[in-house]
């Protein structure tokens, strides 16, 4: 038979109130949502909640110093409703969980290609170690004596009847705050600071929610989540389209006339390209794979022609140009043109 009293730490003559303070402490200590992923915390935390299921109730406690009680048999689900009893709640199979927490991760696009591990840093609530989450000193309700109900005799036509309600005084807590404690200030929980880590999955999209289970605030029926909102850095060269990608390639007016060969950015390197004779401003080269993974395939690099139009000439580039125009027979401002008529204006 398990020794109840080593499993809490406490001796053979504790009182019920040394009893629940170990309990108290050691329940903090080995609580799932403080050692996420560890077997023998969890193991612990059903022993330390087996024991106090029994040593604090006078007849089962009586029973097992005569030998006569073997271990409670205990659900996932009666761990954390007898956790949050003695902590400040009253609860039952409806026992809230703590509350959702939403956090931010920033990633740069090329992380997007295979996918990145990141550590989040976040504040959630968990119990105030000062008070044992008990907010402060609570005492029982003079009320309702501690049950958080108070029942009601009525005497009716056909006779008596007895009906219940939550009590008034405590709001069905069953105890009543009496000291504050300093700490928490009465809340029964604190902000911790937590990190996380979480795996970002290929091509994902700007804004996707990623959900960390258990990592929320602490409540008297377990953990909420805790969701990861992903954004995206603003990429030096490229446009994101979906699972396609976006690069504008400014040339010059020879090289889109006589074509030419250059090299554009991708997530994983440069990638060359043949501009062939000829190109028109606004022109799509579209380069198949090269842009971001989606279920069942990858994008596109769409690389955008965009004509850069030189605004400072040198005299022999602009004779170049007035013999290319004579050449193909467009015509253009006579030389000097805009000199004098800006020189018009100013008199």
């Amino acid at each position: 038979m398990k020794d109840y009293y080593a499993i809490l730490g406490v001796g053979r003559e504790a009182t019920q109130e040394e009893i629940k303070k170990a309990y108290r402490k050691l329940a903090l200590q080995y609580h799932p949502d403080r050692n996420p992923g560890d077997k023998e915390a969890e193991e612990r935390f059903k022993e330390i909640n087996e024991a106090y299921a029994v040593l604090s109730d006078p007849e089962k406690r009586a029973q097992y110093d005569r030998g006569l009680l073997g271990a409670p048999e205990l659900q996932t689900e009666d761990l954390f409703d007898l956790f949050a009893q003695v902590f400040g709640f009253r609860t039952g199979r409806t026992a809230p969980r703590g509350e959702d927490l939403e956090a931010e991760v920033e990633v740069d696009l090329e992380d997007l290609l295979t996918g990145k591990e990141v550590e989040v840093a976040y504040a959630r609530l968990v119990p105030c170690e000062a008070c044992g989450g008990q907010g402060g000193r609570r005492v029982v309700c003079p009320t309702c004596g501690g049950r958080g109900v108070v029942e009601t005799y009525r005497q009716g036509l056909f006779g008596g009847f007895l009906t219940r309600s939550t009590c008034p005084h405590c709001k069905g807590q069953g105890h009543l705050l009496a000291e504050t404690c300093p700490v928490c200030r009465g809340r029964g929980r604190v902000a911790r600071e937590e990190r996380a880590r979480v795996r970002i999955p290929p091509g994902m999209d700007e804004n996707h929610l990623l959900r960390v289970p258990g990592y929320g605030n602490l409540g008297p029926g377990g953990p909420g989540d805790l969701y990861v909102r992903l954004k995206i850095r603003p990429h030096p060269h490229l446009e994101r389209e979906g699972p396609h990608l976006v690069y504008r390639l400014k040339i010059g007016l020879a090289q889109a006339a006589l074509g030419t060969r250059v090299e554009v950015p991708g997530l994983s390197g440069p990638i060359p390209l043949e501009i062939p004779p000829g190109t028109g401003h606004g022109e799509v080269f579209e380069l198949p794979g090269e842009g971001l993974p989606y279920p069942g395939g990858r994008g596109a690099l769409r690389v955008v022609v965009e004509l850069s139009v030189p605004k400072n000439l040198s005299p022999k580039a602009k004779e170049l140009l007035r013999a290319y125009a004579k050449e193909v027979g467009e015509e253009v401002a006579p030389e000097g043109f805009f000199e004098r008529l800006r020189g018009f204006f100013r008199k």
